[in-house]
């Protein structure tokens, strides 16, 4: 089973496909982690991404594609794969579309996660953690039992990510609306999309997505 798993920073992509890959064994394929293993092996894509970042400059399509190619020829992605942050563009789908051709393999899904941007922008700038041993905690869903100390070391000493803030989520909503939500029609004609509410809880999502993997 491949899918591409969508929907704007904080939706929960990551923690889904973390449960696919512990659940059904499929391998998630984030862009930047594939990137830097390239860069890491110094395999000949990799070496021409080395250069291009070196100079400052941003990876072209063609190199993130080349990355990926080399890739879905290891062995761990033939029980399914689960893109994440790619592809981001139109261009990148199409470009996607002839890849995967010319490996004899296919798209199962196109999967998007659908959020409402206001309840999206509370849920991200309440997030904060435990400085000590990351315990995740939140302003309104999840404050530690006692005020100030941490559940599960006991430390109270807390730390928010920097951008976890209202002007950097509401930015990178309006970049995923114009840049990256565009390659829907791409797929629609193709019967491959379909939505769940990325505002539920994890498990309820979780299911909602094991329900489109089993065809129900």
């Amino acid at each position: 089973m491949n899918i591409i798993l969508l929907g704007p920073p904080g939706a929960g992509k990551g923690t889904q496909a973390s449960k696919l890959e512990d659940e059904r064994g499929m391998i998630q394929l984030s862009t930047g982690d594939m990137l830097r293993a390239a860069v890491a092996a110094e395999t000949p894509v990799g070496l021409q991404a080395k250069a291009v970042m070196e100079r400052g400059d941003l990876v072209s399509d063609d190199i993130v594609t080349g990355i990926l190619s080399d890739r879905l020829d290891e062995d761990d992605v033939k029980d399914g794969f689960i893109l994440d942050g790619y592809p981001r563009t139109e261009a990148q789908a199409h470009s996607l579309d002839a890849l995967l051709a010319e490996k004899g393999m296919k798209l199962d899904h196109v999967i998007e996660l659908v959020v409402d941007e206001d309840a999206l922008v509370e849920r991200i700038t309440g997030r904060f953690t435990c400085a000590e041993c990351g315990e995740g905690y939140h302003d309104t869903f999840k404050q530690p039992k006692v005020e100030g100390v941490c559940d599960s070391c006991g430390s109270s000493s807390f730390k928010r990510r920097p951008d976890d803030n209202a002007e950097t989520v509401r930015t990178r909503m309006q970049e995923y609306r114009t840049k990256t939500a565009p390659i829907i029609p791409h797929y629609e004609p193709q019967g491959l999309v379909r939505r769940v509410d990325g505002m539920a809880d994890i498990e309820t999502v979780s299911d909602s997505i094991e329900a489109i993997l089993d065809g129900k």
